[in-house]
């Protein structure tokens, strides 16, 4: 083990116990100023609303979903990550071609401005079917409206190192916007820290918020385990392929930038009956189940922004 690795260890030890010997503490996560709830739930109504169609990649609906995101980033002083918020791209599916755009914000580290976090969520779902809008409120609605909180706390509160705000494209049509990012990526690829990834996030009957990566950097485990004992709401490590759950390691994003070597964090819930069907809708969200792993999300945020 380099010295990199082993003093990066220990930082993560002392961040992730604190003095009094307990872990991070419900109150701790709680922190109405880091962003507006009622805000975050609104943007997730509007997005998987039927205004929306669905939000397939290269439809009417995604360029609406699209302009919608570039319109909160300009809001919220979000920079581009290049010239303009679009990375343009194409791909072929089904003997269809298909154009998407992945919209990327930034905002320069006040400590660390070469070194990245990339925290995304895709803004795609399954569009129209035999007539039936599929809104995909918690796929992925709920990801893209933690996106704006994120935005909305860095406005206030400038993280220690740059980060890139990335709403993609093409998820649904296997990973082609995350894809396409690393393959064509506007910063040094080993330049970045880790890609915190974010897909279902806003319901579960029981609580619990999976954390899947920490079997691939073992360096995380300190940090998330510190989490685990809230009261409304568990921080469970699993579906990583140690347990006998179906493995996400390639379900999302987050597959992409594993693919590079690249670290990553995949926050999600338990597939639900409502998963690619047209009733994953709005009024079938846990509304402050949401809010409290957006809380949650945050937190993990905030410690590894201090290594």
């Amino acid at each position: 083990m380099n010295n990199k690795i082993i003093i990066l260890n220990i930082l993560i030890f002392f961040l992730c116990v604190p003095c009094n010997g307990q872990t991070t503490s419900e109150k701790e996560i709680k922190n109405p100023t880091l962003f507006d709830g009622e805000l975050l739930l609104q943007h997730v109504k509007i997005l998987s609303s039927d205004e929306f169609e669905g939000r397939q990649t290269g439809t009417q609906g995604a360029t609406k979903t699209k302009q919608y995101i570039i319109n909160e980033f300009s809001k919220l002083d979000i920079l581009p990550l290049g010239e303009t918020y679009e990375q343009a791209f194409s791909f072929s599916s089904r003997n269809k071609t298909y154009n998407g755009v992945n919209v990327l914000g930034f905002i320069k580290g006040s400590a660390f401005p070469d070194k990245y976090i990339v925290i995304s969520a895709h803004y795609d779902h399954e569009g129209i079917k035999n007539g039936k809008i599929y809104n995909g409120a918690d796929d992925n609605a709920s990801g893209i409206s933690a996106l704006f909180s994120f935005a909305e706390y860095f406005k206030k509160y400038p993280p220690k190192h740059s980060v890139v705000l990335a709403a993609f494209d093409g998820e649904e049509f296997g990973l082609k916007g995350s894809k396409y990012f690393v393959d064509n990526s506007i910063i040094p690829l080993n330049n970045i820290v880790v890609n915190i990834n974010m897909d279902m996030i806003s319901r579960s009957d029981k609580n619990e918020l999976f954390v899947i990566g920490t079997r691939y950097n073992p360096s995380f485990k300190e940090l998330i385990t510190s989490f685990n004992q809230l009261e409304n709401i568990k921080l469970l490590i699993g579906h990583d392929g140690t347990d006998k759950k179906h493995d996400w390691t390639y379900s999302s994003d987050h597959a992409s930038f594993y693919r590079k070597e690249i670290p990553f964090l995949f926050f999600s819930v338990e597939d639900h009956k409502d998963y690619h069907k047209p009733t994953d809708d709005y009024e079938n969200i846990h509304p402050e189940f949401y809010k409290e792993a957006v809380n949650l999300i945050f937190s993990v945020f905030k410690k590894i922004d201090l290594l």
